[in-house]
């Protein structure tokens, strides 16, 4: 029974992390963004006791940050911390990119299709929050398909991160993600070229970075309640 209870707290905890993760990676939940438990325990109708693991969790991945008096706040990037996750997404989507073999690429391809087509619908319309959610679900697709969980895992906390420091910090209001990019490294995968899909790989990255404007902006406060509940 003890461990039946564990776990169902382990999974409603997990529940809670991926509603704030996704918000904050989608740009519903902005950078220096006051989180209220009261307001997230009534827009997921959860615990507040698990609200408060989530948010310990989330702090340790330094999304979150708790101070003192202030209580939980989405995290505000310094610009060393954004090249230094940029540097560490250099690192770990290299490997990612190195991992993936062609036979994984013909086992994944009707979902590497299926996102592409998701991606390009979504760039050729206007919905900032729809091309957001493509571009960064591309990054996250190639952890998925590597075969490597651990490198998956950590990827997907640097996308949160990265999520935050393009809110900070990104120079025009266009998400800087290019599709194009995205579609050549898959073409150099399906071919088996993993050199050249590295190399696009950390170019597409450099430009990512290369599209911050490094100046912290101070974010208006928001509505929790308004925000978790939509779908």
């Amino acid at each position: 029974m003890g461990s039946s209870t564990v776990t169902r707290k382990q999974i409603e905890v997990q529940r809670i992390v991926d509603a704030l993760s996704k918000a904050i990676a989608q740009h519903r939940l902005r950078p220096g963004t006051r989180l209220i438990e009261a307001q997230i325990v009534e827009a997921l109708n959860a615990n507040r006791n698990h609200v408060q693991s989530a948010l310990q969790r989330l702090a340790m991945q330094r999304i979150v940050t708790i101070e003192p008096n202030r209580g939980a706040l989405v995290s505000q990037p310094t610009a060393k911390e954004a090249r230094d996750v940029f540097a560490a997404r250099r690192a770990i989507e290299a490997a990612v990119v190195e991992s993936i073999t062609p036979e994984a690429m013909h086992q994944n391809r009707q979902r590497i299709a299926a996102h592409m087509r998701s991606e390009r619908k979504a760039t050729s319309a206007s919905d900032r929050r729809d091309i957001v959610r493509e571009l960064s679900e591309f990054h996250l697709l190639l952890g998925a398909i590597s075969g490597n969980a651990v490198l998956a895992e950590i990827l997907g906390n640097l996308m949160v991160r990265s999520s935050l420091i393009v809110a900070l910090y990104q120079r025009n209001d266009h998400p800087a993600c290019a599709s194009d990019e995205h579609e050549a490294i898959i073409a150099a995968l399906e071919r088996g070229d993993r050199t050249t899909a590295v190399q696009v790989m950390l170019e597409h990255l450099d430009e990512l970075e290369g599209q911050l404007a490094l100046e912290e902006l101070a974010e208006p406060e928001v509505d929790l309640r308004q925000i978790l509940s939509d779908p």
